[in-house]
């Protein structure tokens, strides 16, 4: 860090133009830039002044068939602790391998936002581990049904539950969550499961577009309709006619654009920038936020009209530090679509690392724990991976209060907030609601895995003030 306390960035890269876009993403953040436009003079910058106080390096134009793996090894040499990220236009996850397995800390996809690249560097510096790893998050397949979705927590199946019932109809649903719970998952099992499912769905991120763009990308423009307007653009909710369009983000709209957005939702009509007429369009609008929008609403951020016209039927998904239970068999079920990636191997996991993973409160959620299994996966060695393979969760610190979770408890509650056992009774009631989520409301199997018979099942549940959509 500099003597007036910015953090200094080291940029390897041979485009000026690119040179000057990156560092002025990263003074947004507080980050000064110095450059160099080679591997040999990355290499010597770090013995001079400023490269003395560096805190990141990032390595722009990166590729596995240049010298640049070479370049990462002796760099990660030179300064171990020192965090480097590699920023391409080429988004495989073998790359992202090659890259990790060659001493890099993280790896960016352009075009790049502006939230993305701080976010991560922030992260590199902090020694966080949730990171974008954006290759990964976007080239693992995502789209799962309801009944795939992995998780047993009451509360979230609780939600997957409203989110399916709303799948059927045409209205819009507004998905709430902090980031990395999994908002666009959810979004796109609500489209597998609409008749509109054999249409593609339109994603627009509201907050990754600067907001004087915002509105062109959602309706559209002519060409000639502003400068630089250069030719016409066809918006996303032409894109998503018939289909559906995700708003992902979208307590970051602003609120010009708000206004539009109602209007296109009440009429079924959009007009491009610069059309004479509106034009009909035929989309099903499913919205999501890492924030509370009613908040938003009230600090006169959002306009109220539109969060009602959005908010139809609300979907709140639960942070993943309230349902630690659900973390090994996510690992498990994460680790088997990480081994279908070019380059890993099928891999187990132990108990003792499954243990940290519980323990851990995953401030980065579903997201943070794929990324922390897939730098794992990355790195070990052997046939399953062990709590050494996750150093950086072991140094965190990030622990959840109260008494630790057993491995296998998934998400039942056996103590009080005084210390002391809960009444059988409300264990009791928590299993059964956890085997009903678990089983997804299939009462034969619920009965027959809690060794009960469904009569016995159902008076229990009548005792217990159990609903059996629990």
């Amino acid at each position: 860090m500099t003597r007036n306390g910015q953090r200094l960035l080291l940029l390897i890269d041979d485009e000026p133009a690119q040179r000057r876009l990156v560092a002025a993403l990263a003074a947004r953040g507080g980050w000064r830039s110095i450059f160099a436009s080679d591997a040999e003079m990355g290499i010597a910058t770090l013995g001079t002044q400023d490269g003395m106080q560096l805190d990141a390096i990032l390595i722009d134009h990166w590729s596995p068939q240049e010298d640049a793996t070479r370049l990462i090894a002796e760099l990660r040499e030179r300064r171990p602790a020192l965090p480097i990220l590699v920023l391409t236009a080429n988004g495989s996850v073998a790359q992202a391998v090659e890259a990790m397995r060659a001493g890099a800390t993280d790896f960016l996809v352009k075009p790049l936002a502006p939230e993305r690249l701080l976010a991560a560097l922030d992260a590199a510096v902090s020694g966080e581990d949730h990171g974008e790893l954006r290759p990964l998050t976007e080239k693992i397949p995502a789209l799962l049904a309801f009944d795939e979705i992995v998780g047993s927590s009451p509360d979230f199946r609780a939600a997957l539950a409203i989110a399916a019932k709303a799948a059927r109809a045409r209205v819009p649903v507004l998905i709430e969550g902090e980031s990395g719970v999994g908002k666009e998952v959810v979004a796109e099992a609500i489209l597998a499961a609409s008749p509109r499912a054999k249409k593609p769905m339109i994603t627009l991120n509201c907050g990754a577009i600067p907001a004087n763009l915002v509105e062109s990308e959602l309706f559209g423009h002519e060409k000639g309709a502003f400068t630089g307007a250069f030719e016409r653009k066809i918006g996303k909710f032409q894109d998503a006619d018939g289909g559906t369009l995700f708003l992902d983000e979208v307590g970051e709209m602003p609120l010009d654009a708000q206004v539009k957005l109602l209007r296109v939702l009440q009429s079924g009509e959009v007009q491009p920038i610069g059309a004479r007429h509106p034009r009909h369009v035929d989309v099903r609008v499913i919205a999501a936020t890492n924030k509370r929008l009613l908040d938003e609403v009230e600090a006169g951020n959002f306009r109220e009209d539109l969060y009602y016209r959005l908010n139809v039927v609300q979907v709140t998904i639960p942070p993943l530090r309230e349902r630690t239970g659900d973390v090994p068999a996510l690992a498990r079920h994460l680790l088997a679509r990480i081994a279908q990636q070019p380059g890993l191997t099928s891999l187990g996991i132990t108990d003792d690392a499954l243990a940290l993973l519980v323990e851990y409160d995953w401030p980065g959620n579903v997201r943070q724990l794929q990324n922390a299994l897939f730098r794992a996966a990355v790195l070990c060695e052997g046939a399953a991976l062990t709590r050494a393979d996750f150093p950086q969760i072991a140094a965190l610190g990030h622990r959840r209060t109260g008494p630790a979770a057993s491995v296998n408890g998934g998400g039942v509650t056996l103590f009080r907030a005084d210390g002391n056992l809960r009444p059988l009774e409300d264990i009791e009631a928590d299993v059964i609601r956890l085997a009903i989520g678990h089983y997804r409301g299939r009462m034969t199997e619920v009965a027959r895995r809690l060794g009960i018979g469904r009569s016995t099942l159902y008076r229990k549940l009548g005792e217990l003030g159990i609903d059996n959509a629990a």
